[in-house]
């Protein structure tokens, strides 16, 4: 599942990032300071940051220079745009202005965790599975399975929440981007095709529909 932390001492904003977070499928967590952000990563390295600059402990500016490898979202009331270039010159991914959009910021989270999954590899493994990007094949068991880039992207995204439902709604907007040919309509068979292939390959059925949300690999 991937994992986000979310860096912020106001409370209101943290919550409200945590709960629509958790409903888009990510397991967040929280820092209230620099420090304790400092001890998170070190603790438990997180796939993305959502970082406030005003922060008491470490500053956001202190704190980016410790988060390398993992990308980070610098979300600040701080507009001026020597700040913003100076932040991403210094490694943040990306720069969102408080107050934000949701679906905005959503987003810019998918991308920069597409860019940051691009620049580690191709290859993600959860629940007894393999799946390779690049080639388009999943390893199940002891057999090699091809997919079509739609079913990879499917796959992908159930493999990095795995067993945590994600919603059909969710799932059409994370792959919109990399597969246009996927609707509603069609999604369901897409998601048959991938139990069908996968339980020809070890026995097993990884996907299961959860009644009311979409999907959960198992």
């Amino acid at each position: 599942m991937t994992k986000i932390l979310i860096v912020d001492d106001d409370i209101h904003i943290g919550n409200m990032l945590e709960e629509i977070l958790t409903r888009e499928g990510y397991s967040p967590s929280r820092a209230y300071s620099g420090t304790e952000a400092l001890l998170s990563i070190q603790h438990s390295k997180p796939d993305l940051i959502l970082l406030d600059l005003m922060l008491p402990g470490l500053s956001g500016e202190q704190l980016l220079p410790h988060t390398e490898g993992i990308p980070v979202i610098v979300v600040s009331a701080k507009a001026d745009v020597a700040d913003k270039v100076g932040l991403l010159m210094s490694g943040a991914a990306d720069y969102v202005t408080k107050p934000f959009d949701v679906s905005e910021l959503l987003a810019r989270i998918t991308v920069a965790l597409r860019s940051s999954a691009a620049a580690s590899g191709s290859t993600i493994s959860a629940c007894g599975l393999t799946l390779d990007q690049d080639t388009l094949t999943v390893r199940a068991g002891n057999s090699e399975v091809r997919l079509t880039r739609t079913e990879c992207a499917i796959l992908k995204l159930l493999m990095q929440n795995e067993g945590r439902p994600v919603g059909r709604t969710t799932i059409l907007d994370r792959i919109s981007l990399d597969t246009p040919d996927c609707t509603e309509r069609s999604l369901k068979q897409h998601i048959s095709n991938i139990r069908r292939k996968l339980h020809d390959a070890d026995g097993t059925d990884h996907i299961e529909a959860v009644y009311g949300i979409g999907f959960r690999l198992r």
